[in-house]
C-alpha cells in the first residue's frame, strides 16, 4: 500500500487529503461451484466506507461505528423511523378487514394477508422509503421499505411487538463490517416472549416465516423502538418437501406409460409458484417436457396454486420411449426415470466455499412399476441407508418385488440449509452415492 498526503485550502479552509493505492498480488481466481450463495461475498476486495465528520465549529459525526449505530442512525431518518409512526391513512381500513376475528395469531396472518393482497412490490429494494407510505397504500405499490414499514405500523397498531429487521439481500452479499450501504432491504419481526415470527409481504406467495428465498441471507438487524438492535438468524428450520407417487408400465418395446402426481410445500411451494404460476399452461408444458428427458405430457391439472397455504400439487400423464435399453431378450432400465439426477453437482475435489441450499428439504419418492407380460425381474439394485456424520444429510432407497411390480421408495433429506467447507467431503460422498443409486438399472428377463 502507498500513501500520500496533500495540503489544499478551499476558501480559506485547511485540509489533508490522503490516497492509497492497494496492489493485489497472486489472487486466486474464484472457482465456479455449486450452491454458492454469492460469489462475490469470498472475492478478495477492499472497501471503504465513511466512518465520521469534522468540520469547523460543529460536533464530530459519526457514521460507522458498529452495527448498533448503524441501525439507530437508519431508524432515526425521516424515511424510515419516521414512517412507522403514521397510522391514520390504514385505520379505517384494518378495522373493518380484522371485524370479528380475535385470535392473536388468526389477526397477525389476517393483517399479513391484507398487505399482501393491498399492496404491490415495484421490485425495487432498499430499507428507505421512496415516496412514503401513504402514498403507497394510496397507489397500492411501493419498494420494500413501504410495503413492510406498512406491515409493522399495522401490526403495532393492532398491538403486536412489530419490529423492522434490516437485512442483507443475497445479490447485495453478506454485510461484513459496519456502514449504511451493507443493508438494502427490510421485513419484519413480530416478538411474542421468546418467540419470532419473520414475515415479508412483498411477495404475494410468502408465509408467515417464509420469507422470499433472496432474502434468505444468514443474518440481520432487529431494531427496537428505543434504537437499541440485535442480531437475527433468517436461516429457516422448516423442512421443505416434495413428494412424488409415480407409477407406471413398460411394455415389450422398451416404451413406457404412466401418471404422476407432485406435491410441493413450504419453501418449494414458493419457488414453485413464483416461477411457474404466472406461465401460460402450454409454455410450461413445453419447458416441462424438455426438462424431463422429451416424455409427452397429457391430462394436465395443478391444484392450490393460489392457497398459499396449502402444498401446490400437479398431477399428468406421460408416455415416452428412451428410458429402456433393449438388448436381446433383456430390458435395462433405470426406475425413477426422468426423476433421477444425472449427475452429482459436487465434483470439485475440494471446496472453498459453503454449500447453500437455502433451506432444508426433503425430496420423496414412491415409484410402481408393472412388469410387462412374459418377463421376469432378474436383478435390482441394491438397498441402500446412509446417514452422515454432523447430521448433514440423508438417504434411503429401498425396491422389492411384490407379485408382478416393483415398488421403490427413495427418500433424501437436506438437515442444515448450509453446509461448512469442512464437511464437504461427507456432503460428497452422500451425493455420489445418491446419483448412482438414482440411476442403477432393474434388469427384466423375457420367461
Amino acid at each position: 500500500m502507498r500513501r500520500s498526503i496533500e495540503l489544499s485550502s478551499n476558501e480559506g479552509t485547511n485540509y489533508g487529503a490522503k490516497t492509497a493505492k492497494y496492489i493485489m498480488q497472486n489472487v486466486p481466481a474464484l472457482k465456479d461451484e455449486s450452491y454458492v450463495n454469492n460469489v462475490d461475498n469470498y472475492s478478495a476486495s477492499v472497501f471503504h466506507s465513511l466512518a465520521s465528520t469534522k468540520f469547523p465549529n460543529s460536533m464530530v459525526e459519526l457514521f460507522a461505528t458498529s452495527w448498533e449505530d448503524i441501525a439507530k442512525k437508519i431508524y432515526n431518518s425521516s424515511d424510515f423511523g419516521e414512517e412507522l409512526k403514521k397510522t391514520n391513512y390504514f385505520e379505517e381500513d384494518l378495522t373493518a378487514a380484522l371485524a370479528g376475528i380475535t385470535n392473536k395469531n388468526e389477526k397477525m396472518v389476517a393483517i399479513f394477508q391484507f398487505v399482501k393482497d393491498r399492496m404491490n412490490w415495484n421490485n425495487y429494494t432498499g430499507y428507505s422509503c421512496n415516496d412514503g407510505v401513504k402514498t403507497a397504500y394510496k397507489q397500492k405499490t411501493g419498494n420494500t421499505a413501504e410495503i413492510n414499514l406498512m406491515l409493522t405500523a399495522m401490526l403495532r397498531n393492532a398491538g403486536f411487538q412489530a419490529r423492522p429487521v434490516l437485512i442483507s439481500t443475497r445479490a447485495n452479499g453478506i454485510a461484513v463490517f459496519p456502514n449504511q450501504s451493507a443493508y438494502n432491504y427490510v421485513i419484519v419481526a413480530v416478538e411474542d416472549n421468546n418467540n419470532i415470527v419473520l414475515l415479508d409481504a412483498t411477495d404475494k406467495y410468502a408465509l408467515p416465516n417464509q420469507i422470499p428465498f433472496r432474502a434468505l441471507n444468514w443474518f440481520g438487524r432487529l431494531i427496537r423502538e428505543d434504537g437499541s438492535s440485535t442480531t437475527i438468524d433468517l436461516m429457516p428450520r422448516m423442512v421443505s418437501k416434495e413428494n412424488v407417487a409415480m407409477n407406471y408400465s413398460i411394455d415389450k418395446a422398451g416404451a413406457v406409460k404412466g401418471a404422476i402426481r407432485k406435491q410441493y410445500s413450504d419453501y418449494n411451494a414458493q419457488v414453485f409458484r413464483n416461477n411457474y404460476v404466472g406461465l401460460k399452461e402450454d409454455q410450461y408444458l413445453e419447458k416441462l417436457e424438455n426438462d424431463l428427458n422429451k416424455i409427452e405430457i397429457t391430462d394436465y391439472v395443478r391444484t392450490n396454486a393460489d392457497k398459499v397455504y396449502q402444498p401446490v400439487q400437479e398431477t399428468f400423464s406421460f408416455t415416452g420411449g428412451n428410458f429402456c435399453d433393449v438388448v436381446g431378450d433383456k430390458i435395462y432400465i433405470a426406475p425413477m426415470l426422468f426423476l433421477a439426477s444425472s449427475k452429482n453437482p459436487f465434483n470439485q475435489e475440494k471446496r472453498e466455499y459453503p454449500v447453500d441450499f437455502g433451506f432444508p428439504f426433503q425430496d420423496k419418492y414412491a415409484i410402481n412399476i408393472e412388469i410387462p407380460e412374459g418377463y421376469k425381474v432378474e436383478s435390482l439394485p441394491s438397498v441402500a441407508n446412509l446417514q452422515t456424520e454432523q447430521n448433514i444429510c440423508s438417504f434411503k432407497y429401498n425396491i422389492q418385488v411384490n407379485g408382478n411390480k416393483i415398488q421403490l421408495v427413495v427418500i433424501q433429506d437436506i438437515h442444515n440449509s448450509i453446509v461448512s467447507p469442512n464437511d464437504y467431503k461427507a456432503l460428497q460422498e452422500a451425493y455420489k452415492l445418491m446419483t448412482e443409486k438414482q440411476n442403477e438399472k432393474i434388469v427384466l428377463k423375457k420367461i
